[in-house]
This record gives structure tokens, sequence and C-alpha cells, in this order.
């Protein structure tokens, strides 16, 4: 049971011969995860996890609770209880580097139409703001500027003391979902199938207020946008429910490059190229991105797509990396790549530089935008084929962790303790490097054999 557990003989249900899921066997020798310790607090679904420190996390969901644990050892610290329905945001608000006291602050918002902030140490509601006029669906924090972000229907600031500085008009009743902060004072709130471009101006000897003004709209999804995030000083990008994907100049807004045939490649191309990877919307939706210096990494649908920036072109897919949509993606060391899907697994990819193309051809039609070009088709083909055969990676499957019998939501990763993933079925498990564990306890072992003497009499 523990060997199924931790990755072994994993089949999708009554799909093993149809599936074109990528497998691995039992001896899963580069996965290091083969300890598992299964961590009970929550009561519904647990949709988040966030990392307080080297050693703390905390984790929130439906049941409305926010549990504090120590990733190296899953012991519970606290439960802070207050909101009376289920956690939409959560994020941490760390203290200034001015401050003396280094206590760091988390702060929760509920579909109860509050949010609450709490000392992380003590676990002590610190206060509580309830004027919201909707359920506020995701939280910011600008530390330059220290002050924090609120968005739902609207968008508001807050300092510190919670004190309401300033917020916009209504903007939609399908409320912001997405926030990221970028250069000037500005920050991007994705709005449905908009983005908005907001500035906040600081009070001046002329104005002892501050303000957030509207500076531009940006309405080229055609679809709402499920994926915000900054790729690096120069840009971000943003991925749609019908699979649009664009980049964007973090300074000036504009398109660096797009694609609004993702699910549909152009009729252009032949028949053993065209890659379709389903009509069906959910199954292209965009729901997560990662990036490092070099590459973007998208959850799309049920695949995986690595996107490097130098190069400006697509390097690597899965397109069947998971039996379900794939929710939540990082980037490890050693060129590694996790993921979790609704199908209750969460998987371990390593991109490997790889000199022919023997696996699944990358999707030309989706990537156009990246330097594909489509002109002179028939005299460009061949050595278009040789510079791809000279330049694409795999995402090769190096492990499988199945513990969970529900949607993984997301996970946590730390480079001393492990991996931690929570899930629908209410369980947070806490995936430790087995190796390193055993290290440990021999360790202590000969601690103790030592501090009470007996290591010598055994000598």
């Amino acid at each position: 049971m523990l060997r199924w557990l931790i990755g072994g003989g994993r089949e999708p249900q009554g799909l093993a011969e149809k599936s074109p899921l990528q497998t691995i066997g039992e001896e899963q020798t580069q996965n290091p995860y083969t300890e598992l310790l299964v961590l009970k607090a929550h009561h519904d679904i647990v949709r988040f996890l966030v990392q307080l420190d080297d050693y703390r996390f905390a984790s929130a969901g439906d049941d409305g609770i926010v549990v504090i644990w120590n990733a190296q050892t899953g012991e519970k610290l606290l439960e802070l209880s207050g909101h009376t329905q289920k956690i939409t945001a959560i994020i941490t608000f760390p203290s200034l580097d001015s401050c003396e006291e280094k206590n760091q602050l988390i702060l929760t918002a509920s579909a109860d139409r509050t949010v609450i902030v709490w000392d992380s140490d003590t676990g002590r509601q610190v206060q509580r703001v309830s004027c919201f006029q909707s359920t506020v669906k995701c939280l910011t924090v600008l530390k330059r500027l220290d002050v924090w972000l609120s968005g739902g229907n609207d968008l508001c600031v807050w300092n510190r003391k919670l004190d309401l500085l300033c917020k916009t008009s209504h903007l939609s009743d399908t409320g912001i979902s997405a926030l990221v902060e970028i250069p000037k004072n500005c920050v991007i709130a994705a709005v449905g199938k908009e983005l908005i471009i907001f500035r906040l101006v600081e009070p001046t000897e002329g104005s002892f207020e501050w303000d957030i003004i509207e500076v531009k709209r940006l309405l080229d999804h055609q679809d709402n946008i499920l994926s915000l995030v900054n790729v690096n000083d120069q840009s971000f990008v943003t991925g749609s429910h019908v699979g649009e994907l664009i980049i964007w100049d973090v300074l000036d807004w504009t398109i660096q490059a797009y694609e609004r045939n993702f699910w549909d490649p152009s009729p252009q191309l032949d028949t053993q190229q065209e890659i379709k990877l389903c009509q069906k919307p959910n199954d292209i939706s965009i729901h997560h991105f990662t990036c490092d210096e070099e590459n973007v990494f998208a959850a799309v649908g049920r695949g995986l797509y690595v996107y490097n920036l130098q190069m400006k072109r697509v390097i690597a897919c899965q397109k069947t990396a998971h039996d379900s949509n794939v929710l939540h993606i990082a980037k490890l060391p050693n060129r590694q790549l996790i993921s979790c899907s609704e199908d209750g697994s969460v998987r371990i990819w390593e991109l490997r530089e790889k000199q022919q193309l023997t696996a699944e051809p990358v999707p030309t039609g989706f990537f156009n935008m990246w330097g594909f070009g489509r002109v002179n088709k028939q005299a460009s083909q061949p050595i278009k084929k040789q510079q791809e055969n000279a330049t694409l990676c795999s995402l090769e499957l190096i492990g499988d962790l199945i513990g969970h019998s529900s949607s993984v939501e997301m996970f946590l990763y730390f480079e001393d303790h492990g991996l931690v993933t929570c899930s629908a079925d209410h369980l947070i498990i806490l995936w430790k490097n087995g190796e390193r564990e055993s290290g440990l306890r021999s360790l202590k072992l000969f601690q103790k054999l030592e501090e009470n003497g007996d290591l010598y009499l055994a000598v």
C-alpha cells in the first residue's frame, strides 16, 4: 500500500491502455520523496498554502480556518478561527525592515466579506475589516509603499493599520480575479477578459490624500483571464479560459507576443503536424504560470509547455501531463518541474536536452507568435525541422506521487523539509526526502547515545 502511495503502480481508472499519459515504474530512482506525513486539521477543501518562513507554512480553505504548521515535523502549531465562510485569498504581510519586532502578519479574505489580519507567531487576531460590499477574491502587498490591496468588485488600498487610503469605483460584478505589481507605482488587475492598469498616487506636500487612478484598459483577451504573473523586469504574461496566451511589456503595456488560435491550429499546416489538444474550453484553459530566468512554464489544460525566453520559442511540451486539468506548477532546482492536477496526482518532471525529435512534436500553430513562420513553408521546412531537432528539449517524468484521493489544489516546496500538498480531500500531505530523513534519524540516534554515554560503552 505504501509503495502505491508514493507513486508505484499508478494507472488511470479503466484507461491504462488507452490513455496517452506518460507513466513510470515502481522503481522511481530519481524521485526523492519516498516518505510522507498526512496532516489532518481541516474539514473541507484545502485550497491555499503560503510559506511563512524557512520552517513554517499556513493552510486555508473552504472551512474558513487557517492552520499554521511546522514543515519539518508536521506538527500543528496554531489554528486561527474567525471567518464564518470559506477563505478566498491569503497572503503574508512582512514587517518593515526598520521595525525591531519582526513578527509576520497573515491577511485572509473570506466569502463572509471580511478581511482579518493575524499575528502568525501568536495566532492572535490583530484586526478585522468588514466594510466590503463584495467578496474579496485577491490580496497583494506593495512592500515598497507599505500598503496592501484588496480586489473584489472594486480595488481598495489599505495601510498597515488597516485604514482605507483610497478605492476605485465599482468595476465589475465578476470582480478582480488577479493582481500584480508593476513599475511606476502601478498594478494590473484582471477583471473578466480585461486587464486594467491602475496607478497609485502617494501623498505630497500639496495633497495629503492617497489616490488610485485608472490609466489604461487592455482589451485583447476574448475570454476570462485565469492567470497573471510577472515574468521578469521587462514583461508579464496572461492566460485565458480559451487558451489565449499573451506576453506584455511591463513598461508601456504593449503586446510582445500573443496567440489567439491555441486550440484550433491553422488549416495551412500539414495533417501530421496539426495537433488539436481538445475543442473543450476547459481542456485548453491556462490555469497557471511559473517562470525562472530562462523559461516560462505554462499549465494548459492537462498539459505542460516550456517557452525559452532567450530563444523566443517553445523548447518542450507534454500535452497530456495529467489525466485532468493541471492546477499548479512550480520550477525546482536542477531543471525540474512539479505539477499537480484535478486527477489527484503530483508529478515531477525533468527538462532534458535532446538531439532528435523522438517525443511528441511541439504544436507549431500554437506558438507561431514566438517565431514559427509560415511563409515559403516548403522551402524552409527542412531547415526549420533541423533547427527544432537541434534545440528541442523533453519533459521526462521522474516521479509520480499518489496519496490524495481528490483534486490537488496547490503545493509548496521547501528545500530542506520537502514538498507540501493540499487537496479537496481535506488533507495536507508532507512529502519527505527518504534518504535525508533516514540520515537525520541516524544522526539523532547517535547524538542521544552520546548524551547517555551508551555510545562509548558500545565501543
